[in-house]
């Protein structure tokens, strides 16, 4: 009789466990921004504050590496992509950006495009983005849009510098010379923007990948 009872409410238990999993299925699918890292260098609009606020009471203590990773894009987003605040406020904003593409990556690590965005937020906040954006070339590969704003980010900060990061910005380079007629100006305003050690890394890429562009690049 003891069994059984015991056997009923193990039973129950399962049944209860289950159907609280299925409903967080079902309203993580609900508000689940959809928003994703690559999202964020095509210039896609992020979601608005309603619908980021909605998904991050879910994402506090969700396992979903495909919500948690669309809804900590969706707030670096906002920190990068939108309106000026006080600085104060935008630090703040970029903290909590951060703590979120770090959640998202301790449960699905294998995210370039989100490894970047975690390097971009901290380019932003002065903090050392060599290594985030060393784990964006190890994870995968990445769209041209995405590998463009990489070669931005890295000739524009210390990781310019690295040895290693300096071999895999290169076919970054090349990639975007493929299409050099849409990145042409965009890789001059990277140039211009871009630290002594990043200005040489386009220089020596440029001189053997495109000679031509090359000679463009250093009257700037």
């Amino acid at each position: 009789m003891n069994r059984m009872i015991l056997l009923r409410v193990v039973g129950i238990c399962t049944a209860i466990v289950l159907a609280l999993h299925a409903g967080m299925a079902f309203y993580g699918d609900l508000t689940r921004p959809n928003f994703r890292a690559g999202d964020l260098f095509s210039g896609k609009l992020p979601p608005d504050k309603a619908k980021l606020a909605a998904a991050a009471g879910l994402a506090a203590f969700s396992w979903d590496g495909d919500l948690l990773a669309n809804y900590a894009a969706a707030m670096a987003a906002d920190v990068l992509q939108g309106p000026s605040t006080a600085a104060g406020g935008r630090a703040s904003e970029n903290k909590a950006a951060q703590a979120a593409v770090l959640a998202a990556l301790k449960v699905s690590p294998i995210r370039p495009a989100l490894w970047l965005t975690l390097g971009m937020l901290q380019a932003q906040s002065g903090e050392a983005v060599t290594p985030a954006v060393k784990m964006s070339y190890l994870t995968g590969s990445v769209p041209i849009d995405v590998a463009f704003s990489r070669v931005r980010t890295v000739t524009s900060s210390a990781a310019a510098t690295d040895e290693e990061i300096k071999l895999l910005a290169q076919s970054d380079i090349r990639s975007a010379l493929a299409s050099r007629s849409r990145y042409e100006p965009l890789l001059i305003a990277a140039y211009v923007q871009a630290t002594p050690q990043g200005k040489s890394l386009l220089l020596e890429t440029t001189k053997i990948t495109d000679p031509k562009f090359n000679e463009i690049l250093r009257r700037y």
